[in-house]
């Protein structure tokens, strides 16, 4: 009897274990994107806690490359008079909204000009510029900037007269006023005239007052969303690593998520002000990923090259032909005693080509000295240099970006 309820035991259990393999085995298999999520997908992924090596000692903070999603300035404009200039402001007869400015300035001030034609030469008319920073409020102060409109020489002595700046929306969010700061200048003679910088151009420092606060970003929230300057995987992983290094270490869990190259998500801690989080994840040390990129300005003759490009190896060379012209005065004279010569100018042409390089050197480097040491001993100007790079980027042994501005 015993042996029977044993046995009829051990059925049960071995029927009931088939059954649930067989469930596991009839159960449908998970969805493509449970093994690989795309661009887009909406999956949770797990945070992985970081590694020993994500709290660094050296690098750059963390607020230096990043912003706050929703933390902006904005920029305003106006229009307005500058006034107390030395005879170099806007010639009114070429300048008519200058005239009309200054006819409805004197009208608000009860003074009709409007009959008298004036024709002064100490008003320009200008625009206004500045940035608001975020959170700023009524009564407090910003720098502006002060550009001329018309044909005014110099803005050097004036005086900007209360001009209203306008936001994107219309509304006056600040008035500006004050006496400029011109750094450039110009002076000229009857026959030579010298300038240096711009001097229809300047700043007024605190030179315009908050009249009206910009509706204020919401940051007091328990999720926070923050953005790379120079968007970058790599970047956006180290941040990401080092938020959570140090949030573990402080409160004891994981705070930052990656969403794409450019942003992070946060979420903050209980009963603590975002101020004091954001301000405390802000001074933590990260090291800032680069794309390899060569930037090419071929005005200036200016090439910055990146700090991971790489050369695969080519052989170069570049030769420079020179032709020089040389053009040799000669006076001609009739023989003595001749009844019908005349002297005149004749001129001797001398043409002088020169071609100089023309060996063949390889150019390979696996880092930035190595790219640098190679492309400087080809003995190149940086118009030389820039022709080459742009050869080598065609040939694809450039393995960057190759900007050209």
């Amino acid at each position: 009897m015993n042996r029977l309820r044993t046995s009829l035991l051990l059925t049960l259990f071995l029927a009931g274990q088939g059954a649930a393999m067989a469930a596991d085995v009839l159960e449908a298999p998970p969805a493509a994107d449970a093994y690989e999520a795309g661009i887009g997908a909406r999956e949770s992924f797990d945070t992985v806690r970081p590694g020993q090596n994500a709290l660094r000692s050296e690098g750059v903070r963390i607020k230096d490359v990043t912003t706050i999603k929703g933390v902006r300035e904005n920029q305003l404009v106006g229009y307005g008079l500058v006034i107390g200039l030395q005879g170099t402001g806007d010639s009114l007869r070429n300048s008519p909204f200058t005239e009309q400015s200054l006819q409805s300035m004197l009208d608000r001030m009860g003074v009709n000009v409007r009959a008298g034609n004036p024709r002064t030469k100490n008003v320009a008319a200008v625009v206004v510029t500045a940035d608001l920073p975020p959170f700023i409020g009524a009564g407090q102060r910003i720098d502006v900037s002060v550009a001329s409109l018309g044909d005014a020489q110099s803005l050097m002595g004036g005086t900007l007269v209360m001009t209203p700046l306008y936001g994107a929306d219309g509304e006056v969010y600040a008035v500006a006023q004050g006496s400029m700061a011109v750094s450039g200048f110009t002076s000229e003679g009857e026959s030579e005239k010298l300038t240096q910088g711009v001097p229809t151009s300047g700043r007024i420092a605190s030179g315009a007052l908050i009249e009206r606060e910009v509706p204020r970003a919401e940051v007091e929230t328990d999720q926070i969303t923050m953005e790379l300057r120079n968007p970058d995987y790599r970047t956006t992983i180290r941040v990401v690593d080092a938020i959570n290094a140090f949030a573990i270490k402080k409160w004891g869990r994981t705070v930052a998520r990656e969403q794409d190259l450019r942003t992070v998500s946060l979420t903050r801690p209980g009963r603590i002000s975002s101020t004091r989080f954001i301000a405390d994840i802000g001074d933590l040390p990260v090291e800032p990923d680069t794309a390899a990129r060569v930037v090419i300005d071929e005005k200036t003759g200016t090439v910055v090259i990146g700090k991971d490009v790489q050369i695969s190896t080519v052989a170069v060379t570049h030769g420079n032909l020179t032709v020089r012209i040389t053009e040799t005065p000669n006076v001609s004279q009739p023989a003595p005693f001749s009844r019908n010569g005349q002297t005149v100018v004749t001129s001797d042409t001398t043409v002088d080509a020169r071609q100089e390089g023309g060996n063949f050197a390889y150019v390979q480097g696996a880092n930035l000295e190595t790219v640098v040491r190679g492309l400087n001993r080809l003995g190149l100007k940086p118009t030389g240099i820039i022709a080459i790079l742009q050869s080598i980027k065609t040939a694809g042994a450039l393995q960057a970006d190759l900007v050209v501005q």
